[in-house]
């Protein structure tokens, strides 16, 4: 399992997210179902084959808590945020998206359309 640091460059947050890398079909149908919880710190990091709106949207089944989710397209550059709640069927980005970031909802705020993410290993 590989931990990437997620830093919003535009507005750096005090603590960087501590995110899973996930580039795999079922790791990425997964997600963060059947946890329990989740730390305002972490978050899962979904990679896709390339930048698209159907692929990259969300369902949020089985889920036991609400996320913020931000998608970031090929480039790492916020392209939406929204506040995920559980037991929703669906969620999509109003742009493409290659990066899908589910992070504590708490951390919503800590990203805007536009800005610029980094990765680091």
């Amino acid at each position: 399992m590989q931990i990437v640091k997620i830093i919003n460059q535009t507005s750096p947050a005090q603590q960087p997210i501590q995110a899973v890398y996930c580039d795999t079909f079922f790791g990425r149908l997964r997600g963060l179902m059947f946890r329990k919880s989740i730390s305002k710190y972490e978050g899962l990091l979904m990679v896709q084959p390339r930048a698209d709106r159907v692929d990259s949207a969300i369902h949020m089944f089985f889920m036991n808590f609400d996320i913020a989710v931000v998608w970031m397209d090929s480039k790492l550059r916020v392209v939406d945020v929204q506040y995920a709640k559980r037991w929703r069927p669906a969620y999509a980005p109003s742009a493409p998206a290659k990066y899908v970031l589910e992070t504590h909802p708490e951390r919503l705020n800590d990203f805007h359309l536009g800005d610029q993410l980094v990765l680091l290993s």
